[in-house]
């Protein structure tokens, strides 16, 4: 195992995690037990030196290789390490964005690193496939996650905490309402997502329960939950205050600005609008209350009723009011019915509303 490279952080385990080029190298310091997502070195092992996380769009090396294993193995050797005895993922997140948080209670230390996001990858559980056989191209979406545990859990009890681990992720997208991005759902990872645990055997602390109950499970919860969202929010910058905005929360739904602007065309096709203005007073209010804050009500009516929580006629009535309410707030007039498909009747009304601002500033024609 080389040395080379720079020192991000030494786990309690005395494992040591190296920025190494385009990679995340985390390098073994005794004995652990790996349980591994990846199709290089993937499955339970205990006799791994290191695993690791690779930046491929970074790589300009080996992408002829015959499979993505093999291309995986290869990178390995490139980096130094023993191919026989290591587990990596490849991602096309880079490195220098990775999120690493650290927690402890008494003896127990758990260490979560994670790169990536889901910007152009996001999907939810059970959306339509893309293919039917293994892709071999990076995707840029990938959540990868390795989660080093300073502690001796039998091989049932790493198992349960990737549960524990996958639960988390889904909990950090599940806050900040990231959207799929092959549906109109809500994501919960991406369709390339890799995780790596690692536990220490030769730790004197012996547990054997990593569910939600456990001391364990809410160190693996606090710190994915963390160390995803701080993954996320420096590849791509997606955080709280970027999803506080309307635009973003309907595109799943595909509502965009491109749509509102059409919108607006077809309920005043006799108007000269200014579009570049259109759109930045849409930008502005899509970002303010009361709009907001009573679209995101409405957006959740829209969820409410697909996941047959709520029945059609009470999910109407509410849209509706919400509707009614913002034409007013706004001293429009307000709409008399709602038809389907929902997320269009608010299309509409930000079409109308944005028309409206520009009324009041004299830029309609």
């Amino acid at each position: 195992m080389t040395e080379k490279g720079k020192i991000i952080s030494r786990l309690a385990s005395g494992d040591i995690v190296r920025h190494v080029d385009n990679s995340l190298i985390l390098s073994f310091d005794g004995r652990r037990n790996v349980l591994s997502t990846s199709v290089y070195g993937g499955g339970y092992r205990e006799d791994l030196t290191a695993a690791w996380n690779l930046d491929m769009s970074r790589d300009v090396q080996g992408m002829a290789a015959s499979s993505y294993e093999a291309y995986l193995r290869q990178a390995a050797e490139r980096l130094g390490l023993d191919p026989e005895h290591t587990t990596g993922m490849g991602t096309s997140a880079h490195m220098d964005n990775a999120a690493v948080e650290t927690l402890s209670y008494q003896g127990l230390t758990v260490t979560a690193i994670s790169t990536g996001g889901i910007e152009s990858n996001g999907g939810r559980v059970g959306d339509p496939a893309q293919y039917f056989q293994p892709c071999t191209k990076p995707c840029p979406g990938t959540i990868n996650l390795m989660l080093s545990i300073d502690a001796n859990l039998p091989p049932g009890t790493l198992a349960r905490a990737l549960v524990t681990c996958t639960e988390a992720k889904v909990a950090a997208l599940q806050e900040l309402m990231a959207d799929s991005r092959y549906s109109s759902g809500l994501a919960t990872g991406s369709g390339t997502d890799q995780t790596i645990l690692v536990s220490n055997p030769e730790s004197q602390l012996c547990l054997d329960d990593a569910g939600k109950h456990s001391k364990l499970g809410e160190l693996i919860g606090r710190t994915v939950i963390a160390a995803v969202k701080g993954g996320m929010a420096n590849q791509h910058g997606l955080t709280a205050l970027r999803q506080h905005d309307l635009l973003r929360r309907l595109r799943r739904f595909g509502v965009t600005e491109e749509t509102i602007w059409d919108a607006c065309e077809r309920s005043f096709p006799d108007e000269a609008v200014p579009k570049e203005r259109f759109l930045a007073v849409l930008r502005t209010i899509c970002v303010s209350s009361p709009l907001l804050s009573e679209g995101v009500l409405f957006i959740h009516l829209i969820d409410e009723r697909l996941w047959g929580l709520l029945e059609e006629e009470e999910t109407r009535d509410a849209m509706l009011r919400i509707l009614r309410e913002l034409a007013s707030s706004y001293g429009l007039s307000p709409p008399a019915e709602l038809t389907e498909p929902y997320p269009m009747a608010m299309e509409l009304l930000l079409a109308r509303i944005a028309h409206h601002q520009l009324q009041v500033e004299g830029q309609v024609i």
